[in-house]
């Protein structure tokens, strides 16, 4: 359910930026695969996020999901991770984080 409501905002968030088209990447297969339809839904709690999600999606003129794998998707969760510690007074305007691939783990370059 915590996924569902995560692409919800994204969503929600999308449609008043006014966008038109939108590729949704996401680590759940769970969450992709039923909005794609691939999959039954067994638990019946998760029905008015499924369609919920689907009445956003008609906001748009096209909407794809994809899915990747939490495994791919180390850096993504550390920029999510580092996002949500971030207070910026403008709300519609962050500093840019300037990132950094190392060879070798932190640990290494710290000791």
């Amino acid at each position: 359910m915590a996924e569902y409501e995560a692409c919800i905002l994204g969503l929600k968030l999308a449609i008043n930026m006014n966008v038109q088209e939108l590729l949704v990447i996401g680590d759940s297969d769970l969450l992709v695969h039923h909005v794609l339809g691939e999959w039954a839904i067994n638990n019946t709690k998760i029905f008015p996020y499924l369609y919920y999600v689907q009445e956003l999606m008609k906001r748009f003129t096209k909407i794809d999901f994809k899915q990747f794998s939490r495994i791919q998707n180390k850096f993504a969760d550390a920029l999510a991770t580092l996002s949500s510690m971030i207070q910026h007074p403008d709300k519609n305007f962050i500093d840019p984080i300037p990132v950094g691939i190392h060879n070798q783990p932190a640990y290494c370059a710290h000791v």
